[in-house]
Parts: structure tokens; C-alpha cells; sequence
């Protein structure tokens, strides 16, 4: 088989792509070509050292990096050459292993995945259930704490207790575990922890995984958590041929667990390990580099790189101190707009980047006001919305009646008469029969033949009885039909489409018009079954959302870890933002916050834009702020642009302009549109009445209210509003 590619890779990369049998760690630097690695180390392995396909296990985080990593491979072989191989995320790969050993598991092999919104739920319940304190004991804080156990493999038995929030948290554990066993459900964190088990306590497992995988690979190692770690440990127990590839100074993740030291710890276990720098930088300008590497070599206890890159200096970093927020926020839509309008880069090239989600919105508005189209990462993705949260969870609950999450979800959606009350005495009737509220259900779809018929009032078991006999159709028809044959039934059994589409609203016919994206993805698993459905839609990550429009990106500095982009913004650079006032008092913390500034830096191929706001909070409550300590690490030589006091700090480089692109002139308006009382909708606020009107300077002013942010003030060329 012809291995030209191998001739393409420059020295440190094909060292790694050949290495000899026998665990090696691979360090590659940002944009240093680790999935060309990776993927060309298993071509290697296939075409070169006579490796079957179904020998290999390569494991990464997303679905957007496997996919990608797949084709790869198949561009340098052939379709046929990888069948057989398994290539996926943790969760996905390990899903796969749990159905097909699910002999070995308190659940049954057709078991769900809890989703976040499910695992929240069911905690909260549980919470109010024991009588306890919903102020002290929040369902996130103490969902938080049983995930950060499973991550350390630690089981309710075993939860430590040094506190009395221990002891809750135990109690609430354990009682959490007994819930989605007996909706023969999973969480996250349960597929990894199921998965680690298994192989520790089923040696005749263990051996079967261990000796069929002769190579095991890692993508991003320095995110895996101990539950991942051991778990790769294992499968490689038999060959020893564990390949792993990651970047301590890239991991950025510890709030999920994930642990940076696992590089170290990888480097003690397996003391005969190749270790491989990747240092040459495909992707950035020396100068973002330079100043990447400026920020990062203040971190401690780190093995140093020293990136380069063979794409010259480029151009120096671009720091910009707004008056405020809102300056902020212009600075970069009018920026943009110039490197747009000049040709330099197309509007998908450009990344907006922020601490946190909240950042977005004054970014969001001004774009809205510029009228320039822009993406969102991670916010409100399509998973996320509640027309299709429903939907799923009604597909869930036909294949699953046990599922508790679900049910509670939907068995008042649209609304028929079950409320709490009724609901709480349905868990309660199930709880003291030792079953479950889906079979309770199921069971008084017979009316008052039902056993269970007389514990409720006649009020309450007429619709439960009515639920109940959908529900065992739904059931029926699971076992048989297909995913878009039982979303048909439910959609057209419930009538859903009366329910969302309250009336002809953009906003009404967008639910419907997402409810179809959502038939469109069941089309799709015609030949397929409800399990690998609803395996999809439950691992789907927020990168895996991105969209190919043509418009800049919006996202956190969290999500942004293995994209690219041309043009990088970098919002937010005070003291309190980057680095966080979470992690003042914590050193791993900070050391976290400046791996994630350095991550946000090393996504820049080709300019760098870092800013701040002297003032920031909102107009009439603003608060003065302080540049972030990390700004004192960039070399100053490497810096252009405008300080505190609004001087140049270097002088702009000479070729280029910085003046704003004047915008397009619409014609003056002459005639008032508007008046007192007019009722008008916002792309972005939604329903607004207009308080006041007047003319200035050729443009009508108007002062709307609208229910979702206030009074704004706004210029009537420029709101595209519509009177409704």
C-alpha cells in the first residue's frame, strides 16, 4: 500500500506516526497537526505493520473530531480498509460496550441516557422528596458533587463524609443511583463509571476488550478524567500499545473533571514510554505565538515547548480599551465589518470569544444593530429547545415507560389535567407496589378494571387512564415501527402542532419548523433503531452544532478549544473576567484560567484582537475595572493599539488602516412611522410598545419598552422593527 504520506510530515510528526510498538506519549502544541498524527499513525499501523482494523480503538471527545478523524483515515486508504475499526467519543464507544454486556449491569441493554436537563430534575425531586432545604441544597450544587464522585469512581457506599453536607449529598446519591436503575437509565458520567467497572471487576471482560484491542489511541489525553484513565488503562492491559496525544497547557476542562496530571500520571505508570514534542505550529503568526507563549511560560510545573512557525511574524497583537461595555461590544462588529468590506477575510473566518455565555449578549445586540449575521456556539443549541426536548422525551418515554425524567417531563404536556399533586400520588401509589409510575400508567390505561384505579380520585385517574392507554400504544408501536412512524403517532395522538403554534407568529412557526428538523433527523433512522436515535440525540456535543453559514462565530473560550479561525476577538480581558474571581483564591484555579487565555490566543491564525472595558455592567450602573494580571505576561513589544488613557501604545503598522468602514447611508427619513402606543417586534427583545417619537437629523428616534430587556432607545433606520 503506497505510504507517500508519510514523506509529507515533518521529523517530530513522523517520529510519532511510526513509532515502535509499546506505549508513547505524543505533547503536540496548538495547530501543531495532532489529528493528521493521530489519524495517519492508524493508517500507518493498517498499511504498514499488517493490523487488522477491528484491532483498533481510537478514542477522542467529539463527534465533529471522530467524524473527522474517520474520513481521514479513508482518504489515505479506503472505504474498506478501516471496517471494523472502532473510532468514537468516550461515551459512544463505551455505550456500544455496555449494550453488548449489559448481562453485566443493574440496567437492561435498551437503557437511556439521561440528558443534563433529566439528571437536574430527578435530583430535584429527590431533594424535595427527603425534606430538604431546595436554598441550601440546590439541585445543580449537589448534581455537581455526585458527578465530580463518579468522575474519582466513587460510589454512594464509598462517598466520603468530613461534612453534613456529605452525609445529604450521600443520601441524595444514593437515592439517585436506585432512580435511574429503576428507569434502566444512565447518566454521563454512569457510561464511564459502568464501563470502568466492568473491565475491573470481569477480568474474562476485561480480556476479551484488552486482547482484541492490540492498539489503543488517545485524542486530547489531557482531558480525560481518572474514570477515562483507567479505563484506557485497561483495554490496553494485554498489548501494552497505548498511543496518547494531548497538551497539559490546553486542558481546561477540570469543572468536568477532567485532569491535566494525567499526562504525568501516564508517565509513571508506563516508565518506558516515548515521549514526542510537537512543536512546529501549522496554524498562527510567529507574533501569536510569541505572545502565546508569553502567557503560558508563567504557568507552573509544565513542560516547556517552544512553538514556532514558519508562516513569519505577521502582524502584531491589537489591544483595544473601550469606555465600556457597549464600546466593547461596537469595536468588534465595526471591526469585522472593515476586515469584511477590505477583503481580507470572509465573515466565517472571524471568532468572538468570551469568558461566559452571559458575555454574548451586548455582542449579540450590536451585530443585530449592525444588521450583520452572526452564529451562536453552545447557547440554546437546537437540543436545547423545548419543543424538542418534548418530543424527545415522548420518544423516550414509547420505548422506555420506566424512564422517570421523561415521564415528569411530558405527562402533562400539552396540559391535561395531571398536576402535581397527582403526580407526586402516582410516584407515591408505584413506590408502595415496588414498581414503577410507567408501569402504574400502563396499567390504568384498563380503566376501572385496573388494580391501581381506586388509589386515585375520580378527577385523577381519568386522565391518567387516558395517558396511559397512549402510552401503551406508543409502546406497541415501538417494538415494531420506526422512529419517524412512533413521532408521527405521538405528534398526531397529543396534537402537538395545535399546542406550540398558538397563533401565526414567527415565533410559534419557528417551534413547528424545528419540531420538522427533528422528523427530518428521525427520517434518517428508517434502518436504524430508537436506541441508536436516542443514543445520537443524547451525546451530541455543542461543537457537533456548528453550522457552515457564512457569518463570524460567537462562542466561549471554553468551547473554542480545536478550532480555528482567522480573525480572533478576545472580549473580557479584566481582572475578575479573565481570569475569573472564582479562581483568586485557588492556584490550580488560575493556573486553569491562564491555559484557557492561552487556548483563546492559539485559535488566531492570523490577527489577534485582545480588549476591554474601562467600565462595564450596564449604562447607569457601571462599575470601574481593572486590566487582567495576564495582560502584564504579553510582551509589550509585540502590542499595537489604544490604552487607558486612549493614547497609541505603539503606533498602528503603518499598512494598516483603522478607521472605521463608513456605513452604507440609508435614505433620510423624512415621515414619522411610529407613534405613542404602536405595537412592534425585535429580532432580538421580542414584543415592544413604542413610548415616544421624534425626528433628529434625518432619522425618526424612538423610545420602545419591551417586556424581555426594558426601554431602549433606538433609530428607526436601523431596528428593522415590525409593527404588529
Amino acid at each position: 500500500m503506497n505510504l507517500d504520506f508519510i514523506n509529507k510530515l515533518n521529523p517530530q510528526q513522523r517520529s510519532a506516526v511510526t513509532a515502535a510498538d509499546g506505549p508513547v506519549m505524543v505533547v503536540a502544541g496548538p495547530g501543531s497537526g495532532k489529528t493528521r498524527v493521530l489519524t495517519q499513525r492508524i493508517a500507518y499501523l493498517i498499511a504498514h505493520e499488517g493490523v487488522r482494523p477491528w484491532q483498533i480503538l481510537a478514542v477522542t471527545f467529539t463527534n465533529k473530531a471522530a467524524k473527522e478523524m474517520d474520513e481521514r483515515v479513508k482518504s489515505i486508504l479506503n472505504e474498506q480498509a478501516t471496517d471494523g475499526m472502532m473510532l468514537g467519543t468516550f461515551h459512544s464507544i463505551c455505550a456500544r460496550i455496555l449494550r453488548r454486556e449489559a448481562e453485566h449491569l443493574p440496567v437492561a441493554q435498551n437503557f437511556v441516557i439521561f440528558d443534563a436537563d433529566d439528571q437536574q430534575s430527578l435530583v430535584k425531586s429527590i431533594i424535595r422528596e427527603l425534606n430538604l432545604n431546595e436554598k441550601l441544597y440546590r439541585a445543580n450544587s449537589v448534581h455537581a458533587s455526585i458527578s465530580r464522585a463518579k468522575n474519582e469512581l466513587i460510589l454512594p457506599d464509598d462517598f466520603p463524609i468530613n461534612t453534613y453536607r456529605d452525609e445529604v449529598v450521600k443520601r441524595v446519591y444514593t437515592e439517585y443511583q436506585k432512580r435511574l436503575i429503576a428507569s434502566n437509565a444512565v447518566d454521563f458520567d454512569d457510561i464511564l463509571v459502568y464501563a470502568t467497572q466492568l473491565m475491573e471487576t470481569n477480568p474474562t471482560v476485561r480480556e476479551k476488550y484488552a486482547q482484541r484491542f492490540r492498539h489503543v489511541l488517545v485524542d486530547e489525553f489531557q482531558d480525560t478524567n481518572l474514570a477515562q484513565y483507567a479505563l484506557v488503562k485497561h483495554l490496553a492491559s494485554y498489548h501494552h500499545n497505548i498511543f496518547c496525544v494531548g497538551d497539559p497547557d490546553q486542558s481546561i476542562y477540570a469543572w468536568r473533571g477532567a485532569d491535566y496530571r494525567n499526562i504525568r500520571k501516564f508517565e509513571q505508570d508506563f516508565p518506558t514510554a516515548q515521549v514526542i514534542l510537537l512543536e512546529q505550529n501549522y496554524r498562527s503568526h510567529q507574533n501569536i505565538l510569541d505572545v502565546a507563549m508569553g502567557v503560558i511560560d508563567r504557568a507552573k510545573n509544565r513542560r516547556k515547548k517552544r512553538l514556532f512557525s514558519d508562516r513569519g511574524a505577521g502582524e502584531k497583537i491589537f489591544f483595544y480599551e473601550a469606555r465600556d461595555d457597549y464600546g466593547e461590544a461596537s469595536f468588534v462588529v465595526d471591526t469585522i465589518a472593515q476586515l469584511v468590506a477590505s477583503g481580507e477575510f470572509e465573515p466565517k473566518d472571524c471568532a468572538v470569544m468570551y469568558r461566559t455565555n452571559a458575555m454574548s449578549r451586548l455582542i449579540e445586540e450590536a451585530f443585530l444593530q449592525a444588521r450583520l449575521p452572526y452564529k451562536l456556539v453552545g447557547a440554546q443549541r437546537f437540543y436545547g429547545r423545548r419543543e424538542v426536548k418534548d418530543i424527545i422525551a415522548f420518544i423516550r418515554l414509547a420505548h422506555n415507560p420506566s424512564d422517570e425524567a421523561a415521564l415528569s417531563r411530558v405527562i402533562n404536556v400539552p396540559p391535561r389535567g395531571i398536576g402535581d399533586k397527582t403526580l407526586t400520588t402516582l410516584h407515591m401509589v408505584a413506590r408502595q407496589n415496588d414498581t414503577n409510575a410507567g408501569y402504574v400508567l400502563l396499567n390504568l390505561a384498563h380503566g376501572a378494571e385496573s388494580n391501581f384505579y381506586k388509589a386515585f380520585t375520580g378527577r385523577a385517574a381519568l386522565p391518567l387512564a387516558d395517558f396511559g392507554g397512549m402510552l401503551a400504544n406508543w409502546h406497541a408501536l415501538a417494538k415494531v415501527g420506526t422512529v419517524a412512524e412512533l413521532f408521527d403517532r405521538i405528534v398526531r395522538d397529543i396534537n402537538y402542532k395545535e399546542y406550540i403554534v398558538e397563533d401565526d407568529s414567527e415565533e410559534s412557526l419557528d417551534r413547528w419548523e424545528n419540531v420538522q428538523e427533528l422528523k427530518r433527523l428521525a427520517l434518517e433512522y428508517d434502518t436504524r433503531t430508537i436506541d441508536d436515535f436516542l443514543e445520537n440525540v443524547a451525546l451530541i456535543a455543542d461543537q457537533d452544532t456548528l453550522t457552515d453559514a457564512n457569518a463570524p462565530t460567537l462562542l466561549t473560550l471554553h468551547a473554542a478549544k480545536g478550532l480555528e479561525y482567522g480573525a480572533v476577538f478576545i472580549v473580557g480581558l479584566d481582572d475578575g473576567i479573565i481570569p475569573h474571581s472564582r479562581s483568586f483564591d485557588e492556584v490550580e484555579q488560575m493556573e486553569e484560567e491562564r491555559r484557557l487565555f492561552y487556548v483563546g490566543i492559539t485559535r488566531a491564525k492570523d490577527r489577534l484582537y485582545l480588549l476591554r472595558a474601562i467600565q462595564r455592567g450596564g449604562r447607569g450602573m457601571a462599575e470601574e475595572t481593572f486590566p487582567s494580571r495576564f495582560m502584564d505576561d504579553v510582551p509589550s513589544d509585540l502590542i499595537v493599539g489604544r490604552t487607558r488613557t486612549g493614547r497609541s501604545l505603539k503606533g498602528a503598522p503603518s499598512d494598516i488602516k483603522w478607521s472605521l468602514p463608513t456605513p452604507p447611508q440609508s435614505a433620510p427619513v423624512t415621515q414619522a412611522l411610529y407613534k405613542a402606543g404602536t405595537r412592534v417586534k425585535h429580532a432580538m427583545w421580542g414584543d415592544g410598545i413604542v413610548l415616544d417619537s421624534r425626528m433628529q437629523d434625518g432619522d425618526e428616534i424612538i423610545d420602545v419598552v419591551f417586556e424581555s430587556v426594558g426601554i431602549k432607545r433606538l433609530a428607526a433606520s436601523l431596528a428593522n422593527l415590525k409593527i404588529i
